[in-house]
């Protein structure tokens, strides 16, 4: 029997993708199971969906960690978990002015979104009115630049209250499939998360979820995770490595390859092909050496540090992109295609806000 009878060639994925046709679930499980010796087949057809939608440009993220350590949830991947022995510097909440200048150092590298983050279950409304002054200052320095909130799980008001001090994005992955959620966490639920996404969007933000690999899932749990997303139709999808801290359950946990991950943001980028694809934690001890050929299916990569774990050299950064053949995003250009621009207007209208100056 011939091969295209057993599998899709990846000129045929891609052509789907390139239609915005949503793959099944067997061609993820083909992608996420394809071959290492034709791995360049691969990100070659699947890199031309990247390049359909978003061109030679590569979006950087900085993350301004505002609160860090003792968080009360207990999820299993985290470092901040209730219960963690992991050695990380743990601290309240930064001054405003602080948080300005932190995001400073990531906007002055070519930083087009700054994500703000604190640990904890969700914030209080005193929270939400906390960070308020963080971005008022960001804002007003870099009109130009994103912000986006991770503050954990939203309370009814709390997006809308979010969009009203300037916020224009809201972060909060889904991480696994729905099924194995209480292999990681059970503090609270995956329905949790998927209320807190909804909430976001409702409110007029631009939502932003993804997943993290490595948590011990098969093929399968990644699929049905891809899945569960293209259900919420975020605009962002970061696509996160597990760092196997020291002091958390999944210490030692090193089960991905460079050949698997490329298969991951493969798939990721077949469900998502017109939005914002992220490389995120993770990505320098997994991916090593491949980083380069992962920008040919991510259109976007977080600079410098993580949350509670080093990045590598922002200059370094920079290098590889420009060493792959891509240039970095102006915070001025659009960060998504013109026809999903105006999904996101729509959206903005009927929460009664607008788009921020690079959309």
């Amino acid at each position: 029997m011939a091969r295209s009878e057993h599998r899709p060639h990846a000129a045929d994925l891609a052509d789907a993708a390139l239609r915005r046709e949503r793959p099944s679930r067997d061609d993820l499980l083909t992608v996420l199971a394809w071959p290492d010796d034709r791995l360049l087949e691969l990100v070659a057809a699947v890199g031309g969906v990247r390049r359909h939608f978003f061109g030679d440009r590569v979006k950087l993220n900085y993350l301004v960690n505002l609160k860090s350590g003792l968080c009360p949830e207990d999820c299993t991947y985290c470092s901040q978990r209730l219960g963690s022995a992991a050695d990380i510097l743990t601290y309240t909440w930064l001054r405003p002015e602080q948080a300005r200048d932190a995001a400073a150092c990531g906007i002055a590298a070519g930083a087009a979104r700054v994500c703000l983050v604190a640990s904890g279950r969700g914030p209080t409304d005193r929270d939400v009115a906390r960070i308020r002054p963080a971005i008022d200052r960001i804002k007003q320095q870099y009109p130009a630049v994103e912000v986006c909130a991770c503050l954990g799980l939203l309370s009814p008001g709390q997006a809308e209250q979010l969009r009203d001090a300037g916020v224009d994005a809201y972060n909060h992955n889904l991480n696994t499939s729905g099924e194995r959620y209480a292999d990681i966490c059970s503090t609270h639920t995956f329905a949790d998360r998927v209320e807190t996404v909804g909430r976001a969007e409702e409110a007029g933000l631009s939502p932003c979820s993804g997943l993290i690999a490595g948590m011990g899932e098969s093929d399968g749990d990644l699929a049905d995770a891809l899945e569960e997303l293209r259900g919420l139709d975020p605009d962002s999808v970061p696509v996160n490595f597990l760092i196997p801290f020291e002091g958390t359950p999944l210490a030692g946990h090193w089960e991905l390859t460079p050949q698997r991950c490329l298969r991951i943001l493969a798939a990721a980028r077949l469900m998502f092909p017109d939005a914002e694809v992220r490389l995120a934690g993770g990505r320098e001890i997994h991916l090593r050496s491949l980083q380069p050929l992962a920008l040919h299916l991510a259109n976007s990569i977080f600079l410098g540090d993580y949350l509670t774990s080093e990045g590598r050299a922002g200059a370094a950064d920079l290098e590889m992109v420009r060493d792959a053949g891509f240039r970095v995003q102006g915070a001025q250009e659009p960060s998504l295609p013109a026809h999903r621009l105006d999904l996101v207007r729509t959206r903005r209208r009927g929460a009664g806000t607008t788009l921020p100056p690079n959309a």
